[in-house]
């Protein structure tokens, strides 16, 4: 039914329309009219964040927690430009988001006004699509479309940028019904002679691989449970990249491990001698890629995703399935399933003993400390104190974001939050609430370094404000760990820049938050300080005090291929390959 109402009453109404109960947003001049709204009504709730970036990341911590949209609203200027990063994070990251921008009135557009920017052309290149919002009468049809095209096909960041007139004008809203969507309809049922195809080759293979990415939790629940289906009836390999962890379960007993840079001695080694890869729903990304030369060299390749432009942009595939991976695997399993559900039994049981050989390099493997926290034990005992719980994980980026991913076990989707695709650091912290304020009953922690979890520490009052009880686990190594690293290893231990200094006392900062915290630096004291920081009923801070100089293994060294890693001292140091010869 169409009403008259103001433009700031229409956002309001709009967002009620589309089911949304949180928006984080920090307020401004230019949106201020949508703030009054939000003033008089009592069923959105709105978390006052510290600054815009945060606002878009906790935005992003609930939208993949949930698998709803995330919400933010924030002004024109620099609240819009503050949310770049975010917005970019999002994109790379397949994060489906809806932002609103506050934006000067129509008629001062292009003087340089107060607060102008020109968002909508900063943020064309970090966004699936934008809107300048220049009519009353479309602004309810151009924010129901923003919904569909951040949820639909590829889900990712939409903007709207609203300028201040439209916001007191009239107009005639619209309800979700009523919005032409029809332009956008991303195809998601599979093409089913590849999907028949791909069953054929399944029944051929003899060293297969499925390797899984974020597409999958992006798809849905269902997906995942197809995936864990169509990998126990085939008895195939598992790997993940690490937008993709808990998507097939940790303890699953085809689980191989994360492959990549960082990822497991047996599954990036399975990724190189595979005859059959299966990608679903990953894009290739460099990281998992290493050389794209020596990628997976001798196996025939299928992969299936939702965004026709992500297939054969960087590994040329022989299969290319354009489709939304739940259907394509619900198809996939009733091909298999009708042809007689065979595999080449006896060459999967030689690839199965091939991988078991590989496991027992034991790449996780390292050198234990009575006197010193070492990050990899520290993260085994937070491990083994919550995994029990119901928890969700999001992580800062850098060595130990990786060596979360490495010991930290995934059951099910949409409890790991990291930034993949743009590596951002400062993601972690506020991605905890945003998870939190959608899962308030829940265990929420975020594994943090101290260098990265500094850049958006300020929101640690927004944690306390809004009561949201996260957990920060800082593996404190006084140093940029992960480029500390690279320059002892790529260039000449050259330390250009990467210790930190003049870090603060973190459990007095917890304090001056209103919160607690605690710092710990022995290993016998670890499982104590874990318990205090869990048995909290609020925002904790732990600062745990880890070896400064531990390196971060398997690796794989830029422009180098899988069967070449780096491994630790514990399992064999050096570069490996395939045979387990050591490169001197």
């Amino acid at each position: 039914m169409s009403r008259q109402m103001t433009g700031a009453k229409m956002v309001v109404q709009a967002l009620k329309d589309q089911g949304v109960e949180v928006v984080f947003g920090y307020p401004g001049g230019a949106v201020l009219p949508i703030y009054d709204e939000i003033f008089q009504q009592n069923d959105i709730r709105h978390i006052l964040v510290r600054h815009e970036q945060g606002a878009v990341h906790m935005a992003e911590g609930y939208a993949r927690s949930t698998g709803k949209p995330g919400v933010v609203l924030v002004t024109s200027g620099p609240g819009a430009t503050n949310a770049v990063t975010g917005l970019t994070d999002a994109l790379m990251d397949s994060i489906p988001l809806v932002v609103l921008t506050g934006q000067v009135p129509t008629f001062m557009i292009g003087t340089d006004g107060f607060q102008e920017a020109d968002t909508v052309g900063i943020t064309r290149p970090c966004t699936k699509h934008n809107w300048l919002a220049k009519d009353t009468d479309k602004l309810a049809e151009t924010l129901h479309q923003a919904f569909h095209v951040a949820t639909h096909g590829r889900p990712g960041p939409v903007l709207i940028d609203i300028p201040k007139d439209v916001q007191f004008a009239t107009g005639t809203y619209q309800g979700p019904k009523q919005a032409k969507v029809s332009h956008y309809q991303p195809k998601v049922k599979g093409d089913i002679e590849g999907i028949t195809d791909l069953a054929a080759m399944i029944e051929r293979a003899e060293r297969p691989v499925l390797y899984t990415g974020g597409g999958v939790i992006n798809s849905g629940p269902a997906a995942s449970q197809l995936l864990r289906e169509l990998a126990d009836a085939t008895g195939f390999p598992v790997t993940s990249t690490l937008m993709g962890l808990g998507a097939y379960p940790a303890s699953g007993k085809n689980w191989i491990g994360m492959l990549g840079m960082h990822g497991l001695y047996e599954a990036n080694l399975a990724m190189h001698g595979c005859d059959l890869l299966i990608n679903l729903g990953a894009r290739f990304d460099d990281r998992i890629t290493g050389r794209i030369a020596d990628f997976s060299p001798k196996s025939k390749k299928a992969h299936v995703d939702i965004d026709p432009s992500s297939i054969n942009k960087v590994i040329h595939v022989d299969l290319p399935i354009v489709g939304d991976v739940g259907h394509v695997l619900e198809d996939l399993l009733k091909v298999w399933k009708a042809r007689g559900r065979k595999t080449n039994k006896e060459a999967l049981a030689k690839w199965w003993g091939q991988i078991e050989q590989w496991k027992l390099k034991n790449c996780l493997s390292y050198k234990g400390s009575d006197k010193t926290i070492k990050p990899q034990y520290a993260l085994e005992r937070l491990e083994a104190l919550t995994k029990d719980r119901d928890r969700y994980v999001t992580t800062e980026v850098g060595q130990h974001q990786m060596w979360a991913a490495q010991f930290l076990g995934f059951e099910a989707p949409n409890r790991w939050m990291t930034s993949g695709g743009l590596g951002t650091m400062g993601y972690g912290l506020p991605a905890s609430i945003g998870v939190q304020i959608a899962h308030p009953d829940s265990l929420v922690i975020n594994v943090a370094g101290e260098a990265s979890w500094l850049m958006n520490m300020q929101e640690m009052g927004t944690a306390v404000q809004f009561r949201a009880p996260v957990k920060q686990f800082i593996l404190n190594n006084e140093r940029l760990g992960m480029v500390r690293q690279w320059q002892q290893l790529l260039h000449g231990e050259r330390y250009s820049h990467s210790w930190s200094e003049s870090l603060p006392d973190f459990a007095k900062l917890a304090e001056a938050f209103g919160c607690k915290g605690a710092k710990v630096d022995s290993p016998k004291d670890l499982d104590d300080a874990i318990m205090a920081m869990l048995d909290y009923d609020g925002p904790y801070i732990l600062d745990v005090l880890v070896e400064k100089h531990e390196n971060c293994f398997p690796m794989i060294p830029s422009g180098k291929p899988h069967n070449e890693m780096l491994l630790g001292d514990a399992s064999t140091e050096g570069a490996i390959q395939a045979g387990g010869a050591v490169l001197v």
